[in-house]
C-alpha cells in the first residue's frame, strides 16, 4: 500500500487527469439520483426544448431531460461495461492461467477453442447471437464477456508461460507446491501489472462495444438511458441545426453530448493505463 501511495504521489500530470476524469464519472454514476435534476424516464417538458432553465441541455423527442439522461447513462453504460469486463477477466484469466500451468491436452483444446472464437468478427458474432437470444441486459453481458474473454485468455496465457519458465517456479515445484499455490503465490503477483493495464484497455473496448451495439439498436434498450442509444436518438437533429442562433445551433450539438461523454471516459482510462504500463516497465523519466 505504501509503495502504491509513493507511485501515486510521483504520477505524471496526464495520470492525474485520467484519475480525475474517472473519479468524476464514478461519483456521477453512483450518485445519479442526487445529481440528476429529473428521473431518466420521465417526460418533464415539451420535445426538443432549447438549452435553458430548468432543462440546461434541453429535452429529447419525448420531452425527457437530456442532462438527467446523461448522468443516468453514466450509471447504466459504465456499470454494465464494468460488470462485463470483470466477468470477461474472470473467465479469460482463469482459463488462461490454468492452460499455461497445466499445459498438455487442456492447453491445446482451450487454445483451439479461443482461436475459433477470435476468427469470427466480434461485432457480427454479437449481432447474430443477440438477434437470436434477445437484447436483455443479461444476454448482452454474457455475450460480450465470452467474446472478450478470448483476448484476456491469450494475454494471461502468454504472460503466465513466460513466468513459468523462471527458476523460482522450478524451485517451488521441487518443494512440492501445488497448482493453486503456484498460480496464487508466484504467477499472479508477477502478472499483476500487465493484467491491470489490460483490464483498463478491455474496459474501454467493452464500453465502446456496448455503445456501438446500443447505437445499432441491439444494446441497452430504451427507455433505459444509454449514451450509445442517445447518440442514435439525437443523430437526426444534426440536419435541423442552424448556426444563425444559439438555440438553433444546440440541435446540432445534441448528439455530440453523449458521444463526447464516451470519448472523454475512454481518454481518461487510457491515460491511467499508460501510467500503469510505464510503472510496470521499470523505465524512468
Amino acid at each position: 500500500m505504501q509503495n502504491f501511495m509513493n507511485n501515486l504521489r510521483d504520477a505524471p500530470v496526464s495520470a492525474w487527469i485520467g484519475i480525475a476524469i474517472v473519479v468524476i464519472y464514478a461519483v456521477l454514476a453512483i450518485g445519479a439520483p442526487l445529481f440528476a435534476p429529473f428521473t431518466e424516464r420521465a417526460s418533464v417538458g415539451v420535445q426538443y426544448h432549447p438549452w435553458s432553465a430548468p432543462h440546461y441541455l434541453g429535452t429529447d423527442a419525448l420531452g425527457r431531460d437530456v442532462l438527467s439522461r446523461l448522468i443516468y447513462g453514466a450509471r447504466n453504460t459504465v456499470g454494465i461495461a464494468l460488470l462485463t469486463t470483470a466477468l470477461a477477466f474472470l473467465l479469460g484469466a482463469t482459463f488462461g492461467l490454468l492452460a499455461a500451468t497445466l499445459g498438455g491436452w487442456f492447453d491445446a483444446i482451450a487454445a483451439r477453442v479461443v482461436d475459433v472464437l477470435m476468427a469470427i468478427p466480434p461485432l457480427i458474432f454479437a449481432l447474430l447471437i443477440l438477434t437470436i437470444t434477445g437484447t436483455s441486459v443479461l444476454s448482452l453481458v454474457l455475450v460480450i464477456a465470452v467474446l472478450d474473454s478470448t483476448r484476456v485468455f491469450r494475454l494471461s496465457r502468454a504472460v503466465a508461460q513466460g513466468i513459468l519458465t523462471m527458476d523460482y517456479i522450478e524451485v517451488a515445484r521441487m518443494r512440492g507446491e501445488g497448482l493453486l499455490w503456484l498460480i496464487r503465490k508466484e504467477v499472479l503477483p508477477n502478472a499483476a501489472a500487465p493484467m491491470i493495464a489490460e483490464f483498463g484497455l478491455r474496459f474501454c473496448f467493452v464500453f465502446l462495444f456496448i455503445s456501438a451495439l446500443s447505437f445499432l439498436g441491439l444494446g441497452i434498450q430504451p427507455p433505459t438511458a444509454d449514451w450509445g442509444g442517445m447518440v442514435r436518438e439525437s443523430a437526426k437533429l444534426i440536419g435541423f441545426a442552424n448556426f444563425s442562433s444559439w438555440q438553433a445551433a444546440t440541435f446540432g450539438l445534441a448528439p455530440l453530448l453523449p458521444a463526447g461523454a464516451i470519448a472523454l471516459l475512454t481518454i481518461g482510462v487510457n491515460l491511467i493505463v499508460d501510467w500503469v504500463l510505464h510503472m510496470s516497465s521499470g523505465l524512468k523519466e
